[in-house]
């Protein structure tokens, strides 16, 4: 959340809350799976280190974005700080079919033209540049197999889309009018996106080919007044896994079917989960890495 839509929202509290009472659909029981949490890099000052984001090369280099220092890191498996390069305001960060990364720029509202860079996960010295510019209010950034960009806008109506080339697909656009999304992952065809502005918290699944054609596939917040603050989300092990920004969770949901749980409960403000792939002794069957607003990096072991 690099606009900071959340911080503001909760006043800045990293503590977790518990889920109120809900129908079925909503997350209020743990998952049967058995998750435990290690700390993979420490945070600092909560809101001020904010890592905002993060994505695996798949050749050993753990990518993240930095928002409030400006900045993108490369961790190796071992958690040594191998690189770090200068973006201003970075945000979503992905893996293209290319093999190339991308990132957003501009995330923070202070910064009024983003856009997205790409850089070198194999050089030495990654030296980013601009793939699209001139975008503001943006945040999570999805890529599908054809190259084509997906970025997401928590204050706007309107998933974005651009072609591999940067020029924007105005047409996709108009029809993936969600309001608020925040975190994109791609599934198969289909496209599913967090929404942290609605107060009944959805997940959102938008079909590649149809997007005018989407479609609620949980609400996990039937109480108002239990906004979750939907963050990132990622595929893992058949269902989604989504944080919780508010409460401090990682939610499990089923996309076939709604049902939800709680996998993680007592994190400090996360913002963003990615399967670890290609990075040294993790599975990618069992791991996840998780960033904070609190500026921690984390392992979450499932199973």
């Amino acid at each position: 959340m690099g606009s900071l839509v959340a911080a503001l929202l909760v006043g800045g509290s990293g503590t977790a809350t518990a889920a109120a009472a809900a129908p079925a659909a909503a997350a209020t029981a743990p998952c049967p799976e058995r998750a435990s949490v290690e700390v993979f890099r420490e945070g600092g000052i909560p809101l001020v280190d904010w890592r905002e984001n993060l994505e695996f090369d798949g050749r050993g280099t753990l990518w993240v974005s930095h928002v409030t220092k400006h900045r993108v890191e490369g961790y190796a498996p071992d958690g040594t700080l191998k690189t770090s390069f200068p973006v201003p305001g970075p945000g979503g960060i992905r893996r293209g079919p290319d093999g190339m990364m991308y990132v957003n720029f501009g995330v923070n509202p202070l910064t009024p033209r983003g856009g997205i860079m790409r850089f070198d996960p194999t050089a030495a010295h990654p030296e980013p540049q601009k793939v699209v510019e001139g975008i503001s209010g943006i945040n999570g950034l999805a890529i599908d197999v054809h190259g084509n960009f997906y970025v997401s806008r928590e204050l706007a109506t309107g998933i974005l889309k651009f072609r591999p080339d940067g020029t924007q697909d105005e047409e996709w656009t108009k029809k993936a009018n969600v309001f608020g999304t925040n975190g994109l992952e791609i599934v198969g065809d289909q496209l599913y996106a967090s929404v942290i502005t609605d107060t009944s918290s959805p997940v959102v699944r938008i079909p590649l080919d149809d997007p005018a054609n989407h479609t609620t596939i949980t609400n996990l917040s039937p109480n108002p007044l239990d906004i979750k603050l939907l963050d990132d989300l990622t595929y893992f092990g058949g269902n989604l896994v989504v944080a919780s920004f508010r409460d401090g969770q990682l939610i499990q949901v089923n996309p076939a079917t709604g049902r939800s749980c709680v996998l993680v409960d007592g994190l400090r403000m996360p913002t963003s989960v990615r399967i670890a792939r290609g990075f040294g002794g993790n599975d990618p069957r069992h791991d996840l890495f998780v960033v904070e607003a609190s500026g921690r990096i984390l392992k979450v072991r499932v199973g």
